[in-house]
């Protein structure tokens, strides 16, 4: 998806992926099908069939997910999803790069990390226009250390523009620390962010997901002006 794109009139501005037909999901997760269901001049209205996972394109990860018992998307409040946003752009990193609290720091205003971050964190280490290739699955991952390091400094959701904050194979990930550091604190995770070019470093970011009674759902994530 293209800039002009993903924005709408008024400011407000779209970080998520359309679903579309056969589009790229995470290793192992179900395929996305779309077809018709009922047709508008055979049916008199038009009703898509969807098949897909619940963390299909852009998605919330709720603590269910991979905590046992943990809240469902469905128990998930809409004011934790809507909040002010650091945004941290980073840059140059390589192929499957480890990046911590040194490089976020290094990304914004001063070089230095607040000690009391704003609810939300999103992460831009660019990979978003990777989306769908081979390289995608390189993406670089956040550490633990910094995962438990945000969370202490009072992030309730963390969004990145990767197909997971951890480290990603064609097989899936043999482990998924800073998910289990994240969700298992009650927390909430963004994936497949997209369009983050630009976007200020201090923001308001609105994430809102299907009301899946699930481990998570595919989401609309938008940036409001000012």
């Amino acid at each position: 998806m293209d800039a002009a794109t993903s924005r709408a009139t008024g400011g407000v501005r779209d970080l998520s992926r359309p679903i579309a037909d056969g589009m790229a999901v995470y290793p192992g997760d179900p395929p996305v099908h779309l077809a018709p269901a009922l047709e508008l001049e055979r049916d008199g209205a038009a009703v898509t069939a969807l098949e897909l996972g619940s963390h299909t394109g852009t998605h919330v990860d709720a603590p269910a997910h991979v905590v046992a018992g943990g809240r469902t998307m469905a128990q998930v409040a809409l004011d934790e999803l809507v909040g002010d946003a650091l945004v941290c752009h980073l840059a140059g990193l390589a192929d499957g790069a480890t990046y911590g609290l040194g490089e976020l720091a290094a990304s914004v205003a001063g070089g230095v990390l607040p000690a009391v971050v704003p609810p939300v964190v999103v992460v831009d280490t660019g990979w978003w226009r990777w989306f769908g290739t081979e390289r995608a699955l390189r993406h670089p991952s956040l550490s633990p250390e910094a995962a438990r390091a945000l969370v202490d400094r009072g992030m309730h959701v963390l969004a990145v523009d990767t197909l997971s904050p951890d480290p990603t194979d064609a097989a899936g990930t043999p482990g998924i620390p800073v998910h289990r550091i994240v969700l298992g604190a009650d927390r909430l995770i963004v994936e497949n962010l997209t369009d983050l070019d630009g976007l200020p470093e201090r923001v308001r970011i609105g994430c809102f997901p299907l009301r899946l009674d699930g481990d998570g759902a595919p989401a609309r994530v938008v940036a409001f002006p000012g």
